[in-house]
């Protein structure tokens, strides 16, 4: 009994020692430290940030401490100022003129939205940032009043807008007409409510500089050689008619007919100036 109490004992201690050789040592660092501080070392002098740090590696049971590593980072006291850009909004918007006058993207405005349509309204409106202006008391910046007529700007008529030059792959002669859509804005004095650039379905109309009279003109006068075709860019017609003299004088009279009724137009689709 008494042998096997002893080895019961020889085997606690050395499960003990076992436990204390396998704890991890305390952190390597002094009391408040901050890692964000610099300086921290206690030596004086210098003028580097000196961090401190242990990186572990997890084990089974336990962490080990597998580097210890000072990492030096020389900091110079330089700051940066980000570069101050033009808002290209109000590039072209003038500066220190009455407010009534500056356009409507050079303004925020207030509408009312439940206005009935064609009628005229009373708008409040502010210059945007970067913008100065005189309102109607004196006041700079201050805000003032815009008539509009009640309506989306899609609605407007179309010489308040300037649409974009349309596809040259749509053509006129064609049956049903086609369309093609274009982007839209709004002339700059003109306040109307929703987005001022816009996409707008429209008819084919679009043109190469034909005239209608000169096309006319030639086939009267030059028609017997072909002369109207070669003009309108229809030169396979054009070369037939000249040295068949017009078709004997046939093909001119029916081409002056069918050039004075527009039912013949330009090779490439478009229409008449």
């Amino acid at each position: 009994m008494m042998y096997t109490k002893v080895l019961m004992a020889l085997f606690l201690f050395a499960v003990v020692l076992q436990v204390r050789s396998a704890t991890v040592p305390p952190l390597p660092v002094q009391d408040d430290y901050n890692p964000l501080l610099p300086n921290q070392d206690g030596k004086s002098g210098s003028s580097s940030n000196t961090y401190s740090s242990i990186t572990y590696e997890s084990t089974s049971s336990t962490l080990t401490p597998t580097t210890f590593k000072t990492i030096s980072d020389n900091v110079k006291g330089t700051t940066s100022v980000p570069p101050t850009t033009e808002n290209p909004a109000t590039a072209n918007c003038p500066d220190d003129v009455d407010c009534s006058l500056l356009g409507g993207d050079c303004i925020l405005c207030w509408f009312n939205k439940y206005c009935r349509y064609g009628s005229t309204q009373s708008a409040v409106c502010s210059a945007l940032d970067g913008v100065t202006c005189i309102n109607e008391n004196g006041i700079r910046n201050g805000n003032f009043t815009k008539e509009y007529k009640c309506a989306y700007c899609y609605q407007l008529h179309q010489s308040n807008y300037t649409c974009s030059q349309v596809n040259a792959t749509c053509t006129i002669k064609t049956a049903p007409r086609q369309y093609y859509i274009s982007e839209c804005t709004v002339h700059d004095n003109i306040l109307c409510l929703g987005q001022r650039t816009f996409k707008k379905k429209q008819l084919c109309n679009w043109t190469s500089g034909y005239k209608w009279s000169t096309a006319l003109a030639l086939s009267v006068t030059l028609g017997g050689f072909g002369v109207d075709r070669f003009y309108l860019g229809l030169w396979r017609q054009g070369i037939g008619k000249l040295f068949s003299f017009g078709g004997l004088g046939v093909w001119t009279l029916v081409d002056v007919i069918l050039i004075a009724t527009g039912y013949i137009g330009p090779a490439d689709g478009s229409l008449y100036i």
